[in-house]
């Protein structure tokens, strides 16, 4: 099989994954205790559909869990020991070690959340391992003795050995870092006894990364991981998690993704300007209109409406004039930069077009959908409806637009990504493009038919991209269920 072809294989299915997993801990015995029991649980990265920047803004999203995952064992000690061991992170084994005493003070009260996120990301080689250890701090905050939860007695005295082995790429847009939030979370309440409702859990995870960490993610990555449906997208509207179901992938539709191979980070300046410029926009209109809070989403706004306040949103303006004209951000995660100067009409109007989009491409894939089943009912054999595709193809090329214009996180590897898609076209199969997630590098999200030609097509442009930057892109074409689909399990010691 040639390189390119090894392209598009996709990752073992997760049975198998966790088998491997499994067979992995069994390997690590001298980590883990001889006697005590060990819960596992593994959670899916996501392939952004549509929404990306937006869900923080109240949008409709549309996410795919992909078929790379994170896997986490996790298991009690008699001390107040945290071990954190990883498997292979970026071609390496890594471990941290923490304590309990780092999350708990000398009176068994909580520390202040700023005070854990400087002990638990202050060095650098283990800043990852935060995102582990802050499932334990923000699962204790809700559950322990600590707090006065009834829970299992081992919260909030106990450390533990926590194996971890990820296959979802750092830094390339499918989120890895929810992968590991919502796998640890799964294995961390099935150890305890904890039970939340599923998209508490999800919440559990935003927070670990908001607060915790200090990255000021939306929550669309941690619902996809938990409740995500192997082969449909996850609808979800972000205010702050109204699941609104999944959606089929109609046949003969397919979802790729393509890795630039150009880090991004949530927690980068431009992803954080883009949240506080949007942010800066809500607040003025809230103010120009006389009191339309929006409930604090931009999203709860029509185009339409957004027209009449546009203008009286400044094209730029420093956080210092921010500060000044219109005083506290109403955002509880990020905090205004006097000295950066934003773009709030652009940030502002992104997600309420985004929001649009969304919606629009869920009810294409619906028609779709429904097309497809009339058909099979005539007995006829479903096709894609090239109409239907291109129109969902539109809408993803204006989102790509939307990251660049408004936003400035578009970059250049995945701008010919995704004109090498547009060049391609339906001819051969591929409809549409667009940068994912929080944008600034990462992953192409591609849509195009299940066909050889499309799949060659995609190939070829692989090796033209790696032909004019010198990089070796990466691809994700499975799809897998999420955490709670999968379930949390004992793991035997064989």
């Amino acid at each position: 099989m040639s390189e390119s072809a090894g392209l598009f294989v996709a990752p073992p299915d997760a049975e198998t994954q966790w088998l491997a997993f499994e067979e992995r801990v069994r390997q690590e015995a001298a980590f883990f205790d001889a006697t005590a029991p060990i819960a596992g649980a593994r959670a899916p990265g996501r392939l952004d559909v549509m929404g990306g920047v937006a869900d923080y803004s109240g949008s409709i999203v549309l996410e795919m869990p992909i078929g790379e995952s994170a896997c986490v064992a996790w298991q009690w000690r008699e001390d107040r020991v945290i071990r954190i061991r990883t498997l292979g992170a970026e071609g390496r084994d890594l471990e941290a070690v923490f304590s309990l005493d780092d999350l708990i003070d000398d009176a068994n009260r909580m520390r202040p959340v700023e005070e854990v996120r400087t002990r638990l990301c202050a060095e650098p080689a283990t800043r990852w391992a935060a995102y582990v250890a802050g499932c334990y701090y923000v699962l204790l905050a809700a559950y322990s003795k600590v707090s006065q939860g009834q829970v299992d007695s081992r919260l909030g005295e106990q450390g533990a050995n926590v194996l971890l082995a990820s296959e979802v790429p750092l830094g390339a847009g499918v989120s890895s870092s929810a992968a590991i939030e919502v796998a640890t979370m799964q294995a961390l309440t099935e150890a305890s006894g904890v039970h939340p409702s599923d998209l508490t859990l999800a919440a559990w995870c935003q927070r670990v990364e908001n607060h915790v960490v200090g990255a000021p993610c939306g929550i669309m990555d941690q619902v996809t991981s938990a409740l995500g449906a192997a082969n449909a997208l996850t609808v979800l509207r972000c205010q702050p998690h109204d699941l609104i179901g999944t959606q089929e992938i109609p046949a003969g539709w397919r979802f790729v993704g393509i890795d630039s191979r150009v880090k991004h980070s949530v927690g980068g300046s431009a992803y954080t300007k883009a949240r506080v410029g949007a942010f800066m926009g809500l607040k003025v209109i809230q103010l120009e209109s006389g009191g339309k809070l929006l409930d604090n989403y931009l999203c709860n706004m029509s185009p339409e409406e957004f027209l009449a306040y546009r203008d009286l949103i400044p094209d730029t303006l420093s956080g210092a004039d921010y500060t000044a004209l219109y005083g506290l951000l109403p955002d509880t995660i990020t905090r205004v930069d006097p000295s950066q100067t934003y773009r709030p009409r652009d940030c502002a109007e992104h997600p309420i077009l985004e929001n649009e989009r969304a919606k629009h491409l869920f009810a294409l894939m619906q028609i779709a959908v429904i097309r497809q089943t009339e058909d099979v009912v005539l007995g006829v054999s479903p096709e894609p409806d090239r109409t239907i595709l291109t129109e969902a193809g539109r809408l993803m090329y204006e989102a790509h637009a939307s990251y660049s214009d408004r936003l400035d996180l578009g970059s250049p590897e995945t701008d010919i990504l995704v004109e090498l898609v547009r060049e391609a076209g339906p001819a051969q199969g591929l409809y549409g493009a667009k940068i994912t997630g929080g944008g600034a590098g990462g992953t192409v999200a591609v849509l195009c038919t299940d066909s050889p030609a499309a799949e060659i097509a995609l190939r070829e442009i692989c090796g033209i991209y790696t032909h004019r930057t010198g990089i070796t892109p990466r691809t994700f074409v499975g799809s897998s269920p999420g955490a709670i689909a999968f379930g949390a399990r004992p793991i035997p010691r064989g």
